[in-house]
């Protein structure tokens, strides 16, 4: 249309936004801008240059076109595998600065972003972890939350990372390490309803959210965390989350202040019903979850099992909080038909749910920040591990930033430091909690090596 210009601003970014802002003499190498490339979903995995790109995927639910486009994605510019995160995202790993603009097309070509998925922005909106029954109205409502939020600029550059978390059911706890988190209840006849918490987050100073508002109607739900993040920008200082502001002020004033931003604000944004339903609502008979290691996985298998989903599967696959696959079957029969499919693959018998006892971080493996080789960890763990043991939930975490959760397991182990021994060796440290209460677990034991933690491990029973 003349006079008019129209563009999509999560697609179309300028290039400089990625690049060095200081001048450049003729001919020198533009340089990554690794600050300003976090908005993309990007972080310096190490000083040589490699990179890891961070995938959204809204609910955690995936096509089967788009898996078998990162599995592309992953061969051609990674090294063939992807990990699967705790929130439902996928990430790359040995990435070069040169090919980001490359994957970034091809991911758009199947309605994936990076944007956002790092920074100080509305992250990846994890989604019904606990796939309980409400699984397909939480999923709704978290793409809509992602179109509303993702890419959006009037919700990126935020003092620090803004998470939010659907859940179907208070089973898992999620709710309480959001800055703003949904708990399903059902409808009442009008609208969905949820329970909100805020201002959680783990970390080096973890703390559990708090319950601000019950049965809050869905088309109150956007105009109230547009309040909450206008109050997350104004009174976080830069580096700390939502958190911070309510154990610095209170809840009370925080209170306070999400009603001051809502005056004069629309109280509602309508829904429309064609959004529900992407998948069917599980049930204890409908889901079938293929356990994934470490949540590292080939794209040699990612890709037959996108096309089991394809066949069997209604077309979608799940990504789980515990880093594994799952499947929603729509009927008992294409149940049977997808486990026979994953047998005839080579992915086992899968006809009882299976479940990986850890959820595990990438570590000092590829993670920069890791403090220890959380997947060489964990197998020296489970070789411990009695029958009591075996029968918890875990999670172990490479460094105190916590993203493998393991506050919120039944045990769990955090890398806290690394020492020297006498030697000069590197040895990382730990301390293992143990969850038993419906708050964030507590330390059992802390400042543990690797020998004292598999003691203790093993005392489990």
């Amino acid at each position: 249309m003349k006079g008019k210009q129209m563009y999509d601003f999560r697609l179309n970014h300028p290039p400089a936004a990625l690049l060095s802002e200081s001048p450049r003499p003729q001919g020198e190498t533009l340089r990554p801008n690794y600050e300003r490339l976090r908005l993309d979903g990007v972080y310096k995995q190490n000083e040589e240059g490699d990179l890891m790109v961070r995938i959204k995927v809204p609910a955690g639910v995936l096509s089967a076109e788009q898996a078998i486009k990162v599995c592309a994605i992953a061969d051609e510019f990674s090294d063939g595998t992807v990990h699967l995160t705790t929130r439902g995202s996928i990430e790359l790993h040995w990435l070069k600065f040169a090919d980001l603009a490359a994957v970034a097309r091809l991911l758009a070509t199947v309605g994936l972003t990076t944007r956002g998925a790092c920074g100080g922005a509305v992250r990846g909106i994890a989604c019904s972890t606990t796939f309980a029954p409400g699984f397909a109205v939480t999923q709704s409502l978290v793409r809509r939350l992602h179109r509303h939020f993702a890419g959006n600029p009037h919700f990126e550059g935020l003092p620090k990372k803004f998470k939010i978390g659907v859940d179907a059911g208070y089973g898992q706890a999620r709710h309480l390490i959001q800055d703003f988190g949904l708990v399903y209840l059902g409808s009442d006849g009008d609208d969905q309803l949820y329970d909100i918490w805020l201002a959680g987050g783990l970390g080096r100073a973890p703390r559990a959210g708090f319950h601000y508002a019950e049965k809050v109607p869905e088309k109150a739900l956007i105009p109230l965390i547009e309040a909450v993040i206008r109050v997350f920008r104004k009174h976080a200082p830069a580096g700390k989350r939502l958190k911070y502001v309510a154990q610095t002020l209170g809840e009370t004033r925080l209170r306070d202040l999400i009603e001051a931003e809502r005056v004069g604000a629309p109280a509602e944004m309508a829904v429309h019903p064609i959004e529900r339903n992407l998948t069917s609502d599980p049930d204890i008979a409908g889901l079938t979850e293929v356990p994934v290691f470490a949540g590292e996985l080939a794209t040699s298998a990612l890709r037959p099992l996108a096309a089991i989903a394809r066949n069997h599967a209604e077309g979608f696959l799940a990504l789980t909080a515990d880093q594994n696959i799952a499947f929603i079957a729509g009927s008992a029969e294409a149940r049977a038909e997808l486990e026979a499919a994953l047998q005839q693959a080579g992915f086992g018998d899968q006809g009882a749910t299976e479940r990986v006892p850890f959820r595990i971080c990438p570590g000092s493996h590829v993670c920069r920040l890791g403090l220890a080789p959380t997947r060489d960890v964990a197998r020296q763990v489970l070789a411990v591990m009695g029958e009591k043991a075996r029968a918890l939930d875990w999670g172990i975490s490479g460094c105190p930033n916590s993203c493998a959760q393991p506050q919120l397991a039944q045990a769990g182990i955090l890398t806290t430091k690394v020492v020297r021994d006498a030697e000069g060796n590197r040895q990382p440290r730990f301390t293992l909690f143990r969850r038993k209460t419906s708050g964030l677990g507590e330390a059992l034991v802390q400042d543990l090596s690797l020998e004292e933690l598999l003691q203790k491990v093993a005392e489990l029973g």
